[in-house]
């Protein structure tokens, strides 16, 4: 079978439309279906078949598809063996981020690789209410995502995950509510207030479900906010308390303070997503590398 067209099959399975695939592989739509007709008639067993107005993969289709992934490793450590014979690492490697991520990350990473020759990073930063960041891995070289761990999403594309840093989540409140006075809270403290939650399912909205266990009480969501920078106008305004990143709140002088929420883990990871033959390439890896010296030299700086 040919690699190309393995490629193209593993692009339909994680794209999802015969035109996806077209625009990222620089084809016409006809040209995509006729690679897939012929590795179809190189496998001996259907891969594809109609669903709706496009395709979709059989079980074989979708087994191939995970070998493809194999082959795009395989070629890729060659490739990558080669070109540490031959040069250091270079070329261009696109990041993706959320913006408090890149706010704590990419100031320092930028600085750490300028005088790397031959190296460009080129960056861009995405909604952070993604619903789910292992589908940029299909667009960019390296994903910042925030998580409270792996996710099933991650485990079933086959994603290189790195943890570069873990950021307690703390208690957002008026600095005139009563509760500032004390150093850290309880979830007894808390449960009762109204809250500026985040939309549900994301990130956050998990240690609000953690203070309704422990306290066996429901939490009073007033609004659900996906910004952070409103919530904290909101919060800072009495409208409610709410829960937000340690190191990326403006505490202090804008009307909020931050205090630690004690008797429970409250914490977001921050992890660096790639595609699994992307994760070898020199350049990536050193990119990947900085990455995690920069987190670490972050946290240790605030603790």
């Amino acid at each position: 079978m040919d690699i190309h067209r393995l490629e193209v099959l593993r692009e339909l399975a994680e794209r999802g439309t015969v035109t996806a695939v077209a625009q990222a592989l620089a084809l016409t739509p006809s040209a995509v279906s006729q690679q897939l007709k012929i590795l179809e008639r190189e496998a001996g067993l259907p891969l594809t078949e109609r669903s709706g107005r496009g395709l979709a993969l059989t079980p074989a289709g979708r087994v191939l598809a995970e070998r493809a992934i194999d082959v795009a490793v395989a070629l890729q450590r060659v490739e990558s063996s080669w070109a540490e014979y031959r040069d250091s690492p270079r070329g261009e490697v696109s990041i993706s981020t959320f913006p408090t991520g890149g706010m704590m990350l990419l100031p320092g990473l930028l600085t750490r690789l300028a005088d790397t020759p031959g190296l460009r990073l080129v960056v861009t930063d995405q909604d952070p209410n993604q619903p789910d960041f292992a589908a940029l891995t299909a667009s960019y070289d390296v994903v910042l995502a925030d998580s409270g761990g792996v996710t099933a999403s991650w485990r079933e594309r086959q994603l290189e995950t790195v943890e570069l840093m873990r950021e307690p989540l703390d208690v957002a409140l008026p600095e005139a509510h009563p509760l500032a006075a004390r150093a850290s809270l309880s979830p007894d403290d808390v449960i009762s207030e109204p809250w500026i939650g985040v939309p549900v399912d994301f990130p956050f909205d998990r240690i609000l479900t953690s203070l309704e266990s422990l306290t066996g009480h429901p939490a009073d969501v007033v609004q659900r906010i996906g910004d952070n920078g409103i919530v904290e106008e909101l919060v800072a305004a009495g409208h409610g308390l709410a829960i937000l990143p340690r190191y990326t709140t403006r505490d202090h002088g804008n009307g909020l303070v931050t205090r630690p929420l004690r008797g429970m883990r409250s914490e977001r990871v921050i992890w660096a997503l790639m595609r699994p033959d992307t994760a070898v390439r020199p350049s990536v890896r050193l990119v990947v590398d900085a990455l995690r010296a920069e987190a670490a030299a972050f946290v240790a700086a605030r603790s």
